[in-house]
């Protein structure tokens, strides 16, 4: 990864884009899409679709992953000038109390913390319950009510004003690597087809929005597609750390190099062709077990239409849905290199058809 292609990832990452509220992102993807895609658009609900002319007659591939993130929505402003939230998507109520957050205002960012009553003051279980969000709230430092709502309106949006950090060797920590890490990959995958020479059919790079909130924005973006076959990025759990049991949750491990799925909500032929690809171009693989529809876009773009030839290509990430995830950028790099192989590898729609 040049330094170029780090510092967009870490724009990418930094830029604010709870499910719903994506535009930030979608805005720093589609310039870098400019004068590379033979076509650009963005649909109603937000997805973004960059198409990339194939050179003959091959099967339409869509490379996608979603561009939103967990966060939170502004719901209510007290007389006292607190602001009271609920969370977007899959937030775990451990983690917010204390945390510093964004709020993403008409007029700017908004800087607050989640306020939280301090240990000293505690008595009994009160030390050992789970704060609900119906009791958490944002203190920006107002005085009162007016003054907080000349500057944050009802609807608002929230991140955590976690940055990117860099850890020991090509680790790195990061809010939202799910799963703009994934289209920042989906991005790079797109561009070096472009370059390196086209394959014979249509690419489309496909960014979707509101993954987080149940997956809403993949059905729409498939049908609009049309693809034959669907490359899937998303995040796969790390789970080489004491905190896991590798009988239940599978062994995945930072540094293994990408993590396939394999079960239901994968083609069979899609699947053998990435193992093949990685065996072929000395890349290494992770096997993931997963017995039912994954929830993940997968599952929604498997079923558009009449059925799409679809496989989940997963980076391991550890502590995901956290202000701090953490991935290997050497399982970046080696996720890039199998997209792009696996889609010079397509060549046939009829391969993937079930027998």
């Amino acid at each position: 990864m040049t330094a170029e292609e780090f510092d967009f990832l870490v724009r990418l990452l930094e830029a604010p884009s709870p499910s719903g509220y994506e535009a930030p992102a979608r805005r720093l993807l589609r310039e870098r899409l400019e004068g590379v895609a033979d076509s650009i658009e963005t649909d109603m609900l937000g997805n973004l679709c960059a198409i990339l002319k194939g050179t003959g007659r091959g099967p339409r591939v869509m490379l996608t992953a979603h561009c939103d993130e967990i966060g939170f929505l502004v719901k209510h402003i007290d007389e006292r000038g607190f602001i009271w939230f609920a969370p977007i998507g899959g937030v775990d109520p451990h983690l917010s109390p204390g945390q510093r957050v964004s709020i993403q205002t008409a007029s700017g960012p908004v800087a607050g913390v989640v306020g939280k009553k301090a240990i000293h003051q505690m008595e009994g279980a009160e030390k050992d319950r789970v704060i609900p969000f119906a009791e958490q709230f944002i203190d920006i430092g107002a005085e009162n009510g007016a003054e907080a709502r000349r500057l944050v309106a009802i609807g608002d949006p929230v991140v955590f004003a976690s940055r990117v950090e860099r850890l020991c060797g090509e680790r790195i920590a990061s809010r939202a690597l799910d799963d703009k890490m994934g289209a920042y990959l989906v991005l790079r995958a797109f561009l070096d087809l472009a370059e390196q020479g086209r394959p014979a059919g249509d690419v489309c790079a496909v960014f979707t929005v509101q993954e987080e909130v149940g997956l809403r924005g993949a059905g729409p973006a498939a049908w609009g597609a049309e693809p034959d076959v669907a490359l899937v990025v998303e995040i796969g759990h790390g789970t080489d750390t004491p905190a896991h049991d590798i009988r239940r949750t599978g062994d995945v491990r930072l540094g293994g190099g990408p993590l396939l799925t394999r079960g239901p909500n994968v083609n069979h032929a899609l699947f053998d062709l990435l193992m093949r690809t990685g065996q072929e171009e000395g890349i290494p693989l992770q096997v993931l077990g997963e017995p039912r529809g994954t929830g993940t876009d997968a599952r929604e773009i498997q079923l558009s239409r009449c059925g799409v030839a679809t496989a989940l290509v997963r980076v391991p990430t550890r502590y995901v849905h956290t202000p701090s995830e953490v991935l290997d950028l050497q399982d970046l790099k080696a996720a890039r290199r199998l997209l792009v192989a696996a889609v010079r590898r397509i060549d046939a729609r009829q391969q993937f058809v079930p027998d």
